[in-house]
């Protein structure tokens, strides 16, 4: 069966600069079935000035307070590092991506033949990085936190107003809280942006626990985006809300469970049905003795088990009738 949720375990920056633990992350999320791994490239010079503050969750997880220039300096590999990301995601059979924070380091992600960007949610008023990413041509997957649906609507006329196909284009729910508490999900904005822009809808989930990515595909979400650690107690701002390698496996046998159970949404018995139906339905049967010449009624006709007779669906078709035959006691009626 065609895999049909992308699923993307989130990387970003829980390798805490370790090279040893960035690939440790990328093979277990290769063998936990992930489609890509993601990481998060930025020339922290690019992205923040010294004015900037940490976001309440990076104080709350990180129980530090500093300049988040200082931070993001301390948590991002220099761009050179990922081409060998890349590389050691093609030797573990899964696709590399990197979320871009500065225009430099978007033009070098996708110099390195990136196959689809996606736009974090601080970037989505960004109006030359929307314009730079669009101008590559590729899938976008364009993240909404903190968005309303008019913060939506401009970025997406931005993208295509700077040359991107609108078929290119994924909406990812995403609450920005790392993590976010389940009673922020708002999980049906997913239709909601579906039936606003008819585009597909993906979930970029920063819940703890598994539970908000499955209701998502249940509700439609084609990508599933997850962070991922080896660890929830390692040092960094992102490790509280990612999920361990085992979580993530259960994550993508289950989300898999959910495609299958999803289905057809053409409601009619199934193969397996067919062969109950005969079994658990019913026909109309003889409830007494009934003589030639007989009228059937309530008296003397019943619904019973099996369903190979006449359903009783047409039981008022019957009722003041006279019978042309004899019937003995659960004897299936015939038509007549």
């Amino acid at each position: 069966m065609r895999n049909t949720v992308f699923i993307i375990a989130e990387v970003g920056i829980n390798h805490n600069c370790d090279i040893q633990l960035a690939e440790r992350l990328i093979i277990e999320a290769s063998i936990a079935g992930a489609n890509a791994v993601k990481f998060q490239t930025a020339l922290p010079d690019l992205v923040s000035t010294d004015a900037a503050i940490m976001a309440p969750y990076q104080r709350r997880n990180t129980q530090t307070e500093e300049p988040q220039l200082d931070m993001i300096r301390r948590l991002h590999f220099p761009l050179h590092t990922y081409d060998l990301l890349q590389s050691l995601c093609a030797k573990s059979s899964i696709e590399f991506l990197s979320s871009a924070f500065d225009l430099t380091s978007l033009a070098y992600l996708n110099g390195l033949g990136q196959r689809l960007f996606k736009v974090p949610s601080g970037e989505i008023t960004n109006l030359p990085y929307l314009r730079l990413v669009a101008s590559y041509g590729k899938p976008v997957f364009l993240s909404t936190g903190m968005s309303s649906l008019g913060d939506i609507e401009t970025a997406i006329e931005a993208l295509i107003q700077a040359g991107l196909n609108r078929n290119l284009i994924t909406l990812l729910h995403c609450t920005s809280d790392y993590p976010a508490d389940l009673s922020d999900a708002n999980l049906r904005c997913i239709q909601t942006l579906s039936a606003a822009f008819n585009l597909p809808v993906g979930y970029s989930d920063h819940t703890q626990g598994i539970i908000a990515s499955l209701a998502a595909a249940s509700l439609g979400a084609t990508v599933i985006e997850k962070h991922f650690t080896l660890d929830h107690n390692m040092a960094g701002p992102d490790h509280l809300a990612s999920l361990e390698p085992a979580e993530f496996r259960c994550l993508v046998t289950s989300l898999r469970d959910v495609e299958r159970s999803l289905g057809s949404p053409i409601k009619k018995a199934t193969t397996s049905e067919q062969a109950n139906i005969a079994i658990v339905r019913k026909s109309i049967v003889a409830s007494t003795a009934i003589r030639t010449g007989d009228t059937f009624s309530t008296s003397n006709l019943y619904a019973k088990r099996p369903g190979t007779g006449i359903s009783p669906v047409h039981w008022d078709h019957f009722i003041d009738q006279v019978s042309s035959r004899d019937y003995q006691p659960g004897e299936l009626i015939q038509w007549q």
